[in-house]
């Protein structure tokens, strides 16, 4: 069987990590839908800038909404919801058959508001609304503002993919927070069903720690805390209280596994995907990584719903030094950062992208 097709069967969901107006003139992702078992995808400002950047295609319709006066961050919202559009079309189906469970497509609100509660409930009730997408995630960082935002955003009906979490304790306050705003609905006699997804950075551990810990702890750190969080995932599905929204009509808030391309050149370049094999559960993975795992990946037994031995990997970080409370703070901080500095640099490129194209055309 396809390894793609194992993990589907397993009841793992695989989402690509990209987007970008090639992949959809050219028929790749059709491809990746139809023959590797991709149900879904997200985008962020960093796939969005690396798109928009190192490609031709879009600048025929730069052109056009540029010539309206459109500012930088509008024409990127145009461009964006036009791909994300094109991409739930294709997608459409598996949502309709999987009853909304699967199928879903990402657009995350301007990472600028990271701290910000207030403006990232605006925004993604605008985005929302804007967008007029039944399985479109408006994506929210699970940071102390974003869990705010996150409760609220669902209270008011807005499906929400929670990203920048690296830890069970980040990922647990988002799924109160899911749960919060479930609950007020219920109470206020509204449609529970609210879908959510919760996405859990992995890679980016095993970065942090690389060359600072001994050579055998290398990359396993990012699979325990995967290990850990998975265990509380499960646990929570478990327990009275989900299991009381799920019978008043919601569904479960969903785990994913997010940045699981492999960093370390040394490492197996399918070495996340296969460690992080588990039912219910999604993987959203680059193109390289996706075509690497259908060529030479393994579906081996699935991840232990207790977490196996993922508090006996982190005490040895621990003892090697490692503080995972701190790092894991640092990393939302860095990532929230990094996306910042995607976000500039993308408007940056459309600006320039924008005044090139129309001196050219007035020549």
């Amino acid at each position: 069987m396809n390894p793609t097709k194992a993990l589907h069967t397993l009841g793992q969901r695989l989402w690509l990590d990209n987007i970008s107006r090639d992949l959809l003139v050219s028929g790749t992702l059709r491809h990746y839908i139809d023959d590797l078992s991709v149900t879904g995808l997200t985008s962020n400002p960093t796939i969005f800038d690396n798109a928009i950047e190192n490609s031709q295609v879009y600048d025929d319709a730069i052109r056009q909404k540029a010539a309206r006066g459109r500012s930088a961050e509008e024409l990127f919202k145009e461009l964006a919801l036009d791909d994300l559009a094109a991409s739930a079309t294709l997608f459409r189906a598996i949502h309709d058959t999987s009853g909304g469970v699967d199928g879903w497509v990402s657009m995350e609100v301007s990472p600028l508001l990271a701290d910000d509660a207030a403006g990232t409930i605006s925004e993604a009730a605008r985005l929302h609304t804007r967008a007029k997408l039944p399985n479109m995630f408006i994506k929210i960082p699970g940071t102390t503002a974003g869990v705010v935002a996150i409760e609220e955003s669902i209270f008011a009906g807005v499906p929400v993919n929670v990203t920048l979490l690296f830890s069970r304790e980040q990922y647990l306050a988002a799924a109160d927070a899911y749960m919060r705003g479930i609950e007020r609905r219920i109470a206020a006699r509204l449609d529970p069903n609210v879908p959510s997804v919760a996405s859990l950075f992995i890679s980016r551990w095993d970065k942090a720690v690389a060359g600072h810990v001994p050579p055998e702890l290398e990359n396993t750190l990012g699979i325990a805390i995967a290990r850990r969080a998975y265990a509380a995932y499960r646990q929570l599905l478990a327990s009275p209280r989900s299991q009381t929204l799920v019978r008043a009509g919601a569904k479960p808030q969903r785990m994913l596994w997010a940045s699981t391309g492999t960093k370390d050149p040394k490492a197996s370049d399918v070495l996340y995907v296969e460690a992080l094999a588990a039912p219910e559960t999604i993987n959203t993975i680059p193109d390289q990584t996706l075509l690497a795992f259908e060529n030479h990946g393994h579906v081996g037994t699935p991840m232990p719903v207790d977490g196996g031995d993922a508090e006996a990997v982190i005490a040895r970080f621990a003892r090697a030094g490692v503080d995972d409370s701190a790092l894991a703070a640092k990393l939302q901080r860095d990532g929230a950062q990094a996306f910042d500095e995607s976000w500039h640099k993308l408007m940056r490129c459309l600006a320039s992208k924008s005044q090139t194209l129309a001196s050219a055309e007035r020549r």
